[in-house]
């Protein structure tokens, strides 16, 4: 009620994880409230510890929530270790992943981000690591530190992940047309790059689609077309050459 109150007052959204019980059964849950102090939506925890399953129920459902801004996902804590949760994500593309947690994640972090192309959210319920903020490139924008136990940042939703093999020239032609009104991140040693509309009328879609630029995992499912067809073409080609070799 005292979050509520406050996410009422402040006509913010606010996210918290709690023990909690519902029909006779307890789970650890991601509960997310609205602007009006309303539940948004609940997440209940999908792989609780071994020891934490002697008391929590793990649950098999993982759907967006959706806000007025965008699309939430949201992990807890042990989650972060499961391949199989992270994937069911990136197929679903969420805006934001919210991922409170005991658990900092390390390395987990960036990874999450950068294959859900999400912006990775972490409340960290200790102090000896911090809480950060991270882009869909896996790159920190925002943490807390030893002063201030709380990380801050503007973030820009309106972004589409593409790979640089392909897409060189549209880019610069892309930055020469609308300068500052876009923003190109390039992180390094990936070879994909973030583009991020500024304009207040034109989305990054609509500048991705101006330039015939090529999607992240267009460019992937791309390769993996090009590789079956080789891959099927390969053992006749070999036949043919085992052929040749013993019929000179």
């Amino acid at each position: 009620d005292y979050l509520a109150s406050v996410a009422k007052d402040n006509h913010c959204y606010i996210a918290f994880g709690t023990k909690r019980e519902e029909n006779g059964s307890w789970w650890n849950s991601c509960i997310l409230l609205d602007r009006r102090g309303k539940i948004a939506g609940i997440y209940n925890k999908n792989f609780p510890t071994i020891q934490e399953m002697n008391e929590i129920m793990p649950s098999d459902e993982a759907e967006l929530l959706l806000c007025d801004f965008g699309t939430v996902a949201c992990a807890v804590c042990f989650d972060l270790n499961f391949d199989e949760l992270r994937e069911r994500y990136a197929q679903q593309k969420p805006d934001i992943i919210l991922f409170p947690s005991m658990y900092h994640g390390g390395l987990e972090q960036s990874k999450w981000a950068y294959s859900c192309q999400a912006y990775f959210v972490c409340a960290y319920g200790f102090l000896n690591a911090p809480s950060e903020i991270r882009n869909p490139l896996g790159e920190m924008v925002a943490s807390s530190t030893n002063y201030y136990n709380y990380a801050v940042a503007t973030v820009n939703l309106d972004r589409k992940l593409v790979h640089l093999d392909n897409n060189w020239e549209k880019l610069t032609a892309l930055k020469r047309k609308y300068g500052d009104l876009v923003s190109i991140s390039d992180p390094g040693r990936i070879g994909a790059v973030m583009i991020t509309s500024e304009h207040d009328s034109i989305s990054a879609d609509r500048m991705i689609d101006e330039f015939d630029i090529q999607l992240l995992d267009d460019y992937f499912n791309q390769s993996r077309a090009v590789r079956e067809q080789k891959l099927i073409k390969a053992p006749a080609k070999d036949a043919i050459d085992e052929y040749r070799k013993h019929n000179k």
